[in-house]
């Protein structure tokens, strides 16, 4: 596994990290928590220290499944944790729905209140990292968000303030990098490669402040890897069913199609291990963060940090 500084004021991590959407045991069809736990612990082993999630995630499930991972492991002061606040589930605990409902609060209130009951979920003294999660560019013109970021920093409850970009925004989106710079440690993009929008402006901004990229969807929900064909149905609970509709299935296998002569260059590795690749080997990108339900899925992600050979010219139409 390899290392690399989160930006210049961000802790070490893993180059490929795990992403805990997955686990949450909504929004991805049946979970189970013992397979969820043993595929955390399967990328702790192989070297991740990186475990990316957000408080929405489950309606805190996910928060609480790293948390008994981490109370089993000797190493769990080495292990970063970024979580994200803004969707304020509260009202919807206990609740029946199929998918995550949204309830969009970035209040200063609100975002000091869902750090602390993340705090206590994580059963930790400060959050390593907190990301405003995916507000759109209305909210991220307004002073709420930015102040609550200043007073938990100030406050000690969030070690680095970060901001997930919401999917798409991340050219029209951009200029809120170059004004709020100096808080922000860190961004969250979304960045594969099928969608490089993050390339344009985004991530030469984050180069030129310094500023640690993650990179989230690295796979568009496990499409690159290749399980996917055009009689994919996803279940009622499962938000693929319409982040990827048929239509949108349909235009993603196209394009992936495309993309096999560049996996049968490197026939050593799966397409969903170039896939990741591709994401760490952009200069301004230090860590990507796929989901792992299994051990499997764990153990093929991970090989990514270390294919040296391929570097991102090899990705150069």
């Amino acid at each position: 596994m390899k290392y690399t500084k989160l930006g210049i004021n961000g802790p070490l991590v893993s180059t490929v990290g795990f992403g805990a959407w997955g686990i949450s045991g909504r929004d991805w069809g049946k979970t189970d928590d013992e397979s969820s736990r043993r595929a955390i612990h399967c990328a702790l082993d192989a070297g991740v220290n990186f475990i990316d999630t957000a408080d929405v995630y489950g309606f805190g499930h996910s928060e609480e499944l790293i948390r008994q991972v981490l109370d089993e492991r000797s190493d769990k002061d080495k292990i970063v944790i970024a979580t994200k606040a803004g969707n304020n589930f509260y009202p919807f605990v206990g609740k029946e729905h199929k998918v995550t409902p949204f309830n969009n609060d970035y209040s200063v209130k609100h975002l000091v209140f869902a750090a602390e009951q993340s705090i206590k979920r994580l059963n930790v003294e400060a959050l390593d990292i907190l990301q405003l999660h995916s507000p759109v560019l209305e909210t991220l013109e307004k002073d709420e968000p930015w102040l609550a970021l200043e007073k938990l920093k100030r406050d000690g409850k969030i070690k680095h303030a970060g901001w997930s970009v919401i999917s798409f925004g991340e050219i029209s989106h951009a200029h809120i990098l170059e004004r709020h710079h100096d808080l922000l440690d860190v961004i969250q993009v979304r960045y594969n490669l099928l969608e490089k929008q993050a390339e344009e402006v985004l991530l030469p901004l984050a180069m030129k402040y310094g500023t640690g990229v993650i990179v989230r969807i690295p796979l568009i929900f496990g499409l690159l890897s290749g399980k996917f064909n055009h009689k994919t149905i996803f279940g009622e609970n499962d938000h693929r069913r319409t982040n990827l509709s048929p239509e949108k299935l349909a235009s993603y296998l196209e394009r992936f199609d495309a993309l096999k002569p560049l996996f049968e260059k490197h026939p050593d590795y799966s397409p969903a291990q170039i896939s990741l690749r591709f994401c760490i080997s952009h200069p301004a990108c230090h860590v990507v963060i796929p989901g792992g339900k299994t051990e499997k899925q764990v153990r093929e992600n991970v090989v990514a940090s270390e294919m040296d050979l391929i570097t991102h010219k090899d990705f150069e139409e």
